[in-house]
C-alpha cells in the first residue's frame, strides 16, 4: 500500500488538499500509512482513533440516535464519523471507518470483516459497505487499503462522488 500512499501524497500536495481520519476498527492504521510518507504534513493534519461510542459521539460528533438505531458498524455511523472529522480537523477531505474485525463480535446480521468506510468533502459525505474474510489484523489491513485505494481513486477522477 506504501505505492497507494505516495501517490496519494503526490496528488494532494499538488492539489493543495489536506486529509485527515477519524477511524475506530482500524485503530490508527489510515494514519500510520499516510505519516509514513516523508513530507506528510504538507498534506495529513490528524486523526482521532474513536474506538469507543463514547469518542464518536462526545470527540467527533456522531449523533447517539444514530448509533442507537443502527449500531456503531453502519452506514450513518461512517458517514457522520468523516463529515464529523473534517470539520473538527479542519480538513478538506476525511476518511473514517467503523467495523468488526475480529475473531469476536460478529453476528448474523453483521458478521466478521464487515466494515463501513466514509469519505467526506465539500461535495458531500459517502460511504461503502466491505465484508472482509482474514483475521483480525488481515481485516484491519484490508479495511486501511480500502480506504487508500477510494481517496487515490477520488483523486485521479476514477471515482465519480455520488456513484458506487
Amino acid at each position: 500500500m506504501a505505492t497507494y500512499a505516495e501517490d496519494i501524497a503526490t496528488l494532494l500536495i499538488d492539489r493543495a488538499l489536506t486529509v485527515g481520519t477519524v477511524e475506530s476498527a482500524t485503530g490508527g492504521l489510515i494514519a500510520h500509512t499516510l505519516t509514513n510518507i516523508a513530507g506528510s504534513s504538507y498534506f495529513y493534519k490528524g486523526s482521532i482513533v474513536s474506538y469507543s461510542n463514547e469518542a464518536k459521539t462526545g470527540v467527533v460528533g456522531v449523533r447517539a440516535e444514530t448509533i442507537e438505531r443502527y449500531g456503531a458498524v453502519s452506514s450513518g455511523v461512517a458517514e457522520e464519523m468523516a463529515a464529523g472529522g473534517k470539520r473538527v480537523l479542519g480538513v478538506d477531505i476525511c476518511l473514517s471507518d467503523t467495523g468488526i474485525a475480529g475473531p469476536t463480535g460478529g453476528t448474523p446480521e453483521k458478521p466478521l470483516g464487515m466494515f463501513f468506510l466514509g469519505f467526506s468533502y465539500e461535495g458531500g459525505t459517502y460511504s461503502r459497505k466491505f465484508l472482509f474474510h482474514g483475521d483480525r489484523l488481515m481485516n484491519k489491513q484490508s479495511a486501511a487499503d480500502a480506504a487508500l485505494s477510494w481517496l487515490r481513486d477520488f483523486l485521479t477522477g476514477k471515482w465519480v462522488p455520488g456513484l458506487p
